[in-house]
């Protein structure tokens, strides 16, 4: 639950096989007693990003990481050529900015406000002092680390095993799954996301999603608006994903 809302949490969102391990790593840190969780937060400090500002940068020296309070956090890797990819889009009790936690190095990807964020700063050395006296700290870590480990394995499984095709009706799934809600045996995707934000996770242009997305919706599986995304017919997109 967002305790700003009292409302379900957003689900974080990347390209993987199943639905269900979308959001393993959120409540990574549900071992931790109410006091070991305030003092993790009296070790922090707490920041806030605009959406669309960056928060961390690929090639740029690594310091700590930051769990994510409020808002979504989209981390993304750019080639020598200058085109992107997408690698998942955090949420809500996720954390963002490893996959360093302890020493130097630098940022292999970078992260940036996806939505308006509220992040706790955890920098290197506070991590590791925790990790060294707070052995239920560590585990959490672990946790975590194990969530991420899964999802940029997914990713890479999905790239490498999956048509793009293939790829953009998996996400239309995920995306009716996570974001959609029931309208007469329709799907609305009530998340706003645009063909260039849906090739950039998939690993395609975006005239190339437009095209195809076009075709969906002259064979009657989508209409879209606008305002949203309407999966017309959920059996016939399953079908496509075989």
């Amino acid at each position: 639950m967002n305790p700003a809302t009292n409302a379900p949490a957003a689900s974080a969102l990347y390209l993987g096989e199943t639905i269900d391990e979308l959001n393993d790593g959120a409540d990574f840190l549900a071992g931790l007693s109410v006091a070991d969780l305030a003092h993790l937060r009296g070790c922090g400090r707490s920041v806030t990003f605009a959406r669309g500002e960056t928060i961390f940068q690929q090639g740029m020296p690594h310091d700590g990481i930051f769990l994510i309070e409020a808002g979504a956090v989209r981390s993304y890797y750019t080639a020598p050529s200058g085109r992107e990819i997408t690698l998942a889009y955090w949420t809500l009790g996720h954390f963002v900015g490893g996959p360093e936690l302890f020493r130097g190095g630098l940022h292999v990807w970078s992260g940036e406000a996806a939505e308006d964020c509220t992040l706790l700063y955890l920098h290197s050395a506070t991590i590791r002092r925790l990790v060294e006296r707070r052995p239920q700290f560590a585990l959490c870590l672990l946790e975590g680390l194990v969530a991420k480990s899964k999802c940029y394995s997914a990713l890479v499984q999905m790239l490498g095993t999956r048509s793009a095709a293939e790829r953009l009706v998996q996400l239309l799934i995920i995306l009716s799954e996570t974001c959609g809600r029931p309208d007469a045996g329709r799907r609305v995707i009530e998340r706003k996301i645009t063909h260039s934000e849906l090739a950039s996770i998939i690993g395609a242009t975006r005239q190339w999603v437009t095209t195809t997305l076009d075709r969906f919706q002259q064979q009657g599986i989508l209409s879209i608006s606008r305002q949203a995304i309407v999966v017309e017919r959920p059996d016939l997109l399953a079908r496509l994903a075989v």
